[in-house]
């Protein structure tokens, strides 16, 4: 059994023209105008609705051990959320503690990742150097098609590493030909503030950002690209914020640095107003980096535009209120950090990106897709609408409207960050690996289905 998707408008991140895609095992099998179907094949009209290639998040944390809990998403009902909003891929982040084995938290991803009902890839993350570090990055690259390794600047003494501890990372990497990621923050200024300001008496969820001002992030994003410059090696820059990293990350590039930049849309679209909510509800918004004033939106905005970053990603990493935010409810140090966001993605970037004339369809496509897919190596099996790509498609209508809440999102969490949002541009249908798991609202995913994705250099 097929699915072929009749007279949409296919749009790429390079063309946009009405036609049909028919898919057959799995794969885009034909691209043309008055296709047919077989006996057998589901049909879909897809007629005044846009045919985009299925969405990639390149950053979310499935069931993530951090802070005393676990992320409440799990690999089954997070990549379903996904495929709800039209993200048919993830690549998620094995993270071992620091001294952990790398081995073996590579195994235990694998077993929590086999329930996924969409296709995963992994990053490696490396949280401390010891001798045998090297040959972990050999493997990954070499035998498991991890391509990426993530670094934390920030979480000293849990998963952060130190500046010695990344050059032999970027070296490494630069051996390998492999890719460095980065969370950029500088770990020690963040404790320091962290501690002052608690110390203080302040307690409360809005002094989270004030212990992760932007001068914080903006100076460890120019000291990582300077240690990337002085050792060869590519860099991307994770969830940036605020504009001394745009700033850090344009001056790079203008360089000749290989330098690539990701943002989220809780950074594009909500500001750090939200920390003020009463009764602890600004504990939702608890993340790292923070939500910025205002006017760092536009910056965001502008280099999307400019091609300063890349990517938009969600960071998704959701935990409940009840017994998990609430943690650090007499001290803002305890509040697990992140936020839900991998289901409504699309739907955010549509409405406030290009309904608002900031991007255009065709950048929609690259920024949620496409890039993803070229710089982390899954291109053109993903990302594309293309003859043997993965048939991994999102028929969208840019005319269904919708309010995003708590009450009615899928994902496993008690909170959204983006309550009340209202949207204009949802998918209508989701194929994954060539079958239609969503369908005008309904779900129709499979444990288990999603297939590990190794990846090549990109």
């Amino acid at each position: 059994m097929g699915v072929l998707i009749k007279n949409g408008t296919i749009v790429t991140a390079l063309d946009q023209y009405v036609g049909d895609v028919l898919c057959r095992d799995g794969k885009i099998t034909g691209i043309g105008r008055d296709l047919t179907a077989s006996g057998d094949d589901e049909v879909i009209d897809a007629s005044g609705q846009y045919v985009f290639p299925g969405g990639i998040d390149p950053h979310v944390h499935m069931e993530l051990p951090f802070m005393g809990t676990v992320s409440a998403d799990d690999f089954e009902t997070g990549t379903a959320a996904g495929v709800a909003g039209g993200t048919t891929s993830i690549i998620d982040f094995v993270i071992p503690g620091r001294g952990d084995d790398y081995d073996e938290a590579l195994r235990w991803w694998h077993e929590k990742a086999d329930k996924a009902v969409a296709d995963y890839a992994f990053h490696m993350a490396i949280t401390w150097w010891g001798d045998d570090t090297a040959k972990v990055m050999r493997r990954c690259v070499q035998e498991e098609g991890i391509n990426s390794f993530k670094t934390f600047m920030a979480y000293r003494g849990a998963i952060g590493v130190d500046d010695h501890e990344l050059i032999q990372v970027m070296k490494t990497s630069k051996e390998l030909g492999s890719l460095v990621t980065v969370h950029a923050e500088h770990g020690d200024m963040v404790v320091e503030l962290q501690n002052s300001l608690f110390a203080a008496g302040h307690t409360e969820p809005k002094y989270h950002p004030m212990s992760r001002p932007a001068p914080v992030e903006g100076e460890a994003t120019a000291r990582a690209a300077m240690l990337a410059r002085m050792t060869g090696q590519p860099l991307y820059v994770v969830h940036v914020t605020c504009e001394p990293s745009i700033d850090a990350i344009a001056k790079a590039r203008a360089q000749g640095q290989t330098v690539y930049g990701e943002t989220c849309p809780q950074y594009l679209l909500l500001d750090d107003s939200v920390y003020d909510k009463p009764d602890f509800e600004g504990a939702a918004y608890v993340m790292s980096p923070p939500i910025r004033p205002l006017g760092h939106q536009d910056k965001l905005w502008a280099a999307l535009k400019a091609g300063v970053l890349q990517t938009v990603a969600t960071d998704h990493c959701p935990f409940n209120q009840a017994k998990q935010k609430e943690m650090g409810k007499d001290d803002f140090r305890l509040i697990p950090n992140g936020a839900a966001g991998i289901e409504h993605r699309l739907s955010l970037m549509y409405t406030y990106g290009v309904l608002e004339n900031r991007i255009t369809l065709n950048e929609f496509v690259d920024l949620t897709s496409t890039r993803a897919a070229k710089i982390f190596g899954l291109y053109p099996r993903k990302g594309s609408i293309t003859p043997g790509a993965d048939a991994d498609l999102v028929v969208f209508d840019p005319e269904a409207t919708g309010t995003i809440s708590a009450a009615t999102h899928h994902h496993k969490v008690d909170r959204n960050i983006f309550e009340g949002f209202a949207v204009k541009g949802l998918a209508s249908h989701v194929v994954c690996n060539g079958r239609v798991q969503y369908k005008n609202g309904k779900l129709d995913v499979e444990k288990g289905a999603g297939r590990y994705l190794r990846r090549s250099a990109s």
